[in-house]
């Protein structure tokens, strides 16, 4: 591999035009080479727009080029296994938009092809690769805030639009499924391993039949997580950290704005008023570029993404316990 990883790009999904090409062409050790659609005129008006080398009519055919090194896949997320192990069987190594699978079965099958093929598949939590994530595991493996006991959060947007991917039960669209996997990927991180049990509420969309609100509840050995995520409601996101002898809270945890500094506010001393709040601000960056970064190194240096197939399956496996449990009405094991 040279010393930037080239990059295929499959589909013109908006997420990949309008967030992560862009973010990765401005990467040191990032560059964009292809982009494939399977309709060749798109991928043109794509590659222009974006100023990509190379534009294809099939993901086919993308993914026989043999300058491309990876393969970033923003297609939806019924499809993201099937093109995942293709590219993977291709030599390319694969960051996969999550949630990487539709179930835990589905993302499993991929552990026997990244053995076969030996390349890297991540899944795309760009998250984990931004500084206020980094700076929260330090301080919590710090004991910054004490004995972590509980995590909540609240993650919404308002989209009503029965033709976009997010709103088609088909494509595996619905709020869990969309945001409601940061908000479980959230406590997962933060208290280092898996709930024992969960349980949700879900009410879904008379017309499109996509989970609208879906709330939950994850126990853990060491605490509790409590979520909210939403379709249909104003937009708003946020997140607390909470231990014996603090709280640790994220302004804005999934969208990092890339024109402002990003916060996190310390409380260590519980006074309601605020006057023990102290406040860390991280520069303004995109995520996205950060994400190619951190990508790009685990492959040069042979070492894991830091989404791993493994952590991803762990996530699909709370997400389809919550599902059991809004059908069920009870406590579900998360299965792996």
């Amino acid at each position: 591999m040279s010393n930037q990883l080239r990059w295929g790009v499959l589909s013109t999904a908006a997420i990949g035009l309008k967030k992560v090409i862009p973010a990765m062409q401005r990467g040191e050790h990032t560059r964009v080479i292809a982009i494939a659609s399977r309709d060749l005129g798109k991928a043109r008006k794509a590659a222009a727009t974006l100023d990509i080398p190379k534009a294809y009519g099939s993901y086919e055919e993308l993914l026989a080029d043999p300058e491309i090194d990876a393969i970033y896949n923003p297609l939806p997320n019924n499809l993201h296994v099937e093109w995942t192990a293709k590219a993977a069987e291709a030599g390319k190594h694969v960051l996969c938009e999550k949630p990487l699978s539709v179930s835990v079965a589905e993302a499993k099958t991929l552990l026997t092809v990244r053995a076969r093929t030996g390349v890297k598949i991540g899944e795309a939590f760009m998250i984990r690769s931004y500084p206020q994530w980094l700076r929260l595991r330090q301080l919590l493996d710090e004991g910054r805030i004490g004995e972590l006991r509980a995590v909540t959060g609240f993650f919404s947007y308002f989209n009503v639009d029965p033709k976009n991917i997010r709103n088609k039960v088909e494509s595996a669209g619905g709020a869990l499924m969309d945001i409601g996997c940061y908000m479980i990927h959230a406590p997962r991180y933060a208290f280092g391993q898996e709930p024992a049990r969960v349980v949700a509420c879900i009410d879904r969309d008379p017309a499109m039949h996509t989970d609208r609100l879906t709330s939950a509840i994850l126990e853990f050995a060491g605490g509790h997580a409590i979520f909210t995520c939403s379709t249909q409601l104003v937009p708003y996101q946020k997140v607390n950290f909470l231990g014996t002898r603090g709280r640790i809270e994220m302004e804005i945890p999934v969208n990092a704005p890339l024109d402002r500094p990003t916060r996190i506010f310390i409380d260590g001393s519980g006074d309601l008023t605020g006057s023990g709040i102290t406040t860390e601000t991280f520069p303004a960056a995109d995520q996205y570029t950060l994400q190619g970064e951190a990508f790009a190194k685990a492959v040069s240096e042979d070492t894991d993404p830091p989404v791993t197939l493994e952590d991803a399956i762990g996530n699909m496996a709370v997400i389809e316990a919550l599902f059991r449990s809004a059908e069920s009405g009870q406590w579900v094991a998360p299965g792996r």
